[in-house]
């Protein structure tokens, strides 16, 4: 009797993580993070073989291993549903999953540039539709939303990419104000460069056309940012874990920015535009129809 009153006690204590894109990276960092202290895991990936053998070193009971493709909404509706199911809650949605579309803006395709959305912005609105009447059910739970450098700081390359993490931004920014009186926290993540497999072959795209004008004046984004695969300094198990401390602050942040490198970026890109606010103040104030 003691020792299920032990186990009830501790499981009350634990949190129950549901992150997607669980198979690589700073979603597979967090996973076995989370694992490691003592919390639940539902990780979830559109291949589930790749995602249990990330995570072969730590499963355990603690971790439930999903299939889902998050463009897909009804997939991810089940996903929480099976999440629910399994440990009875859900305290801490990570929304990892993404690729890149990189390449000059007037070189991206319609489609390719709707797909780099549907995954990277519209997926992670179905996995916070499925989640948050879960999390206002039980007046608690944090939502973690991973953005990017690029969500902050315009990058040459990035337009279709960086579209998709500013909106990603926006919409965490606008939810946290809403949920926050049902317990729930919002958390928006903008990490530099790790090493993941975001700059691999099989997980970023790139133009299949070239403009001649842009040809002839610089090298393609496929030389300029392939280089990069495997040599980004972050490493992600270690950002894992500071994910793990940001969900079991009391009053996380809105918003954290994860590495040197991205801290380099960011604030002289916030300070530029503190800067252009304040030289323009006058202007500005002329619009209210006083000048």
């Amino acid at each position: 009797m003691r020792a299920i009153e032990k186990d009830l006690k501790e499981f009350c204590m634990s949190r129950v993580w549901f992150i997607t894109g669980a198979g690589s990276g700073i979603g597979a960092g967090a996973a076995k993070a989370a694992l490691k202290a003592g919390d639940h895991v539902v990780g979830t990936g559109r291949n589930v073989q790749k995602l249990r053998s990330a995570l072969r070193d730590v499963a355990s009971d603690s971790l439930e291993a999903l299939q889902l493709d998050v463009s897909d909404e009804a997939q991810a509706t089940t996903a929480v549903d099976q999440a629910v199911k399994r440990f009875g809650r859900v305290d801490v949605v990570l929304n990892n999953a993404g690729y890149s579309l990189l390449g000059n803006f007037e070189e991206l395709g319609t489609q390719d540039i709707e797909r780099q959305l549907a995954t990277n912005l519209w997926g992670l609105m179905y996995v916070m539709r499925a989640a948050l009447p879960v999390m206002r059910n039980q007046r608690s739970g944090h939502i973690i939303n991973m953005s990017s450098v690029t969500g902050v700081v315009g990058l040459k390359h990035c337009g279709a990419y960086g579209a998709s993490k500013f909106a990603v931004e926006g919409l965490s920014l606008a939810v946290a104000e809403e949920v926050e009186k049902f317990g729930i926290k919002v958390t928006v993540v903008e990490p530099g460069f790790f090493r993941t497999d975001l700059l691999d072959a099989a997980n970023v795209k790139w133009p299949s056309n070239r403009i001649d004008d842009y040809a002839a004046a610089e090298e393609s984004a496929q030389e300029m940012w392939s280089p990069y695969a495997g040599q980004q300094p972050g490493d992600p198990e270690t950002l894992g874990q500071v994910l793990v401390k940001l969900a079991g602050m009391e009053t996380p942040p809105r918003l954290f920015v994860a590495g040197s490198d991205a801290l380099a970026a960011v604030a002289p890109a916030v300070d530029g535009r503190l800067k252009a606010v304040h030289a323009l103040e006058e202007l500005s104030k002329s619009t209210d129809g006083s000048f």
